[in-house]
């Protein structure tokens, strides 16, 4: 999905954003636009970082440690790759990395171990089997690799967990879980998930309203797997996968009850809460839960009539990559709202936590047709003869709170690091091969620059480079809906 350009900055002269070079690094890269893959990684144990580097016919692997100095590299060939995409890593028990090649259709993986100390290499092969449905999604976690798919003809959800070359299977049977329609009448999870697919979700990163207004999302913890399905106005329905025991145990949460016609809701799962938003044309309801005791913690209703306080942005609305408009009132916000799917998303922000409430919608569009994109809309084919193209429309604003969940009436003072980073990716046009990681409290921004032909790392940390007051302030509300976000690859470890 083409995703959302925004970037609306007050300046002086020049902007100074906390930015600094950790290190280059001379690549040359044959045709990288083509050929290129890049890969950098956190060992968890050790805190080593690894970068890996590939054209078609090598990959360039680089180890810093924790201090970005380079300890090691080690340049391999990729015959036993070739034709294949880099989708993930783990690192074994003994320190080394394996990378994981996949064919185009994820069936087939190439698994290679790359021994640092011999400068040495091993290839192992592996294919899902033939029960294989889809594969949802991949991940990484404590240094371990996963691929999450559905079995055919079945309710049941394979995790495969990939560690040092030996693979094992985790079956979560979900027959027993019953799913219904608003009307109370029993769909098939295989239904659900076909008209709803599984969005993965990494709250370490701020996750944009195109993303998180999907009805079915995917949370991972160190030993649980969360499936959150909001196809349904009146609840969330949480299933909790075991990864230690396969159990699936089952969670709902009605969602806040409305006085007024509602055309949608959604939720979003951040600290061990649950925060749920339901909208129409009359009003905006909020309510946020503690996920283990279902306690309601906080419970917000505003009205059309309303002015909306606790906000620390205006309301805005946005076609494309065009700059945002803003909307003066509460009823003509949720005016725009109704016709979107609704949704919200948390990001913390050192002490305190940035909402964003909002919907999004994509819409394809045609010389004689203006049709919303949603499932059923794939049964429609485009034989008009015209045009065709996509466009989308976003309306939003942010709120934040504080560690008791009260509203903070504080206007955003100064850029954070993940809003740096995205400006800087925005300005540079040189970048290409990105990579981002996320370490305490800043982040690592790894790419390849085209001019210099280098592979260069860059910190981003909170505020501008000297903490003058005078420099331009950058509303968080209008740098956190970043462009091109299919261009950027987060790496979660």
């Amino acid at each position: 999905m083409k995703k959302l350009l925004l970037l609306l900055c007050v300046f002086y002269n020049t902007v100074l954003l906390s930015q600094t070079v950790l290190n280059s690094f001379a690549l040359n890269l044959n045709e990288p636009l083509e050929n290129g893959q890049i890969l950098n990684i956190v060992d968890v144990k050790t805190k080593d970082i690894y970068v890996f580097a590939a054209d078609d016919k090598y990959i360039n692997i680089l180890k810093y440690n924790k201090s970005l100095f380079l300890k090691d590299q080690f340049t391999d060939s990729i015959k036993m790759t070739e034709n294949r995409s880099l989708i993930g890593h783990s690192i074994s028990d003994d320190g080394n990395p394996l990378l994981y090649w996949s064919t185009s259709n994820l069936r087939n993986l190439r698994i290679i171990k790359y021994f640092m100390e011999t400068k040495t290499s091993r290839a192992l092969n592996f294919d899902l089997p033939s029960n294989t449905e889809y594969i949802i999604t991949t991940y990484q976690k404590n240094n371990l690799f996963y691929i999450l798919t559905k079995e055919a003809k079945q309710p049941h959800l394979l995790l495969y967990e990939f560690n040092d070359g030996k693979c094992i299977i985790k079956m979560f049977d979900l027959s027993t879980i019953q799913f219904e329609n608003e009307k109370g009448q029993n769909v098939a999870f295989n239904t659900i998930i076909r008209y709803y697919p599984i969005e993965k979700m990494d709250t370490d990163y701020f996750t944009p309203l195109d993303k998180t207004i999907n009805k079915t999302k995917m949370y991972v913890s160190d030993n649980h797997i969360l499936l959150v399905f909001d196809y349904a106005l009146k609840k969330t329905q949480i299933l909790d996968l075991n990864l230690i025991t396969t159990d699936v145990t089952e969670k709902n949460f009605n969602q806040p009850i409305s006085k007024n016609p509602s055309k949608s809701s959604n939720s979003f799962f951040y600290e061990n809460k649950v925060l749920q938003i339901k909208s129409g044309k009359e009003e905006l309801l909020l309510e946020i839960k503690d996920f283990d005791s279902g306690k309601t913690l906080k419970s917000v209703a505003v009205s059309k009539k309303d002015s909306i306080e606790f906000k620390n942005s205006p309301f805005f609305l946005q076609i494309n990559a065009k700059k945002p408009q803003e909307i003066k009132t509460t009823e003509k916000f949720l005016k725009q709202l109704s016709v979107l799917n609704s949704g919200i998303t948390a990001f913390k922000n050192k002490n305190n936590t940035l909402i964003t409430f909002g919907g999004f919608a994509e819409y394809q569009v045609s010389g004689f047709d203006y049709i919303q994109s949603n499932a059923l809309a794939d049964f429609f084919d485009n034989d008009f003869g015209g045009y065709s193209e996509y466009s989308n429309k976003m309306v939003y604003f942010d709120a934040m709170l504080n560690a008791d969940l009260e509203f903070v009436n504080q206007k955003q003072a100064e850029p954070l690091a993940i809003d740096n980073l995205y400006y800087y990716l925005n300005t540079n046009k040189n970048i290409i091969l990105q990579n981002t990681l996320k370490l305490k409290d800043y982040y690592i921004l790894s790419y390849y620059d085209t001019a210099s032909r280098q592979f260069i790392m860059r910190k981003f940390t909170d505020g501008f480079i000297n903490d003058n007051p005078g420099n331009p302030i950058m509303n968080k509300a209008l740098l956190s809906h970043p462009a091109e976000f299919s261009k950027i690859k987060f790496r979660k470890d």
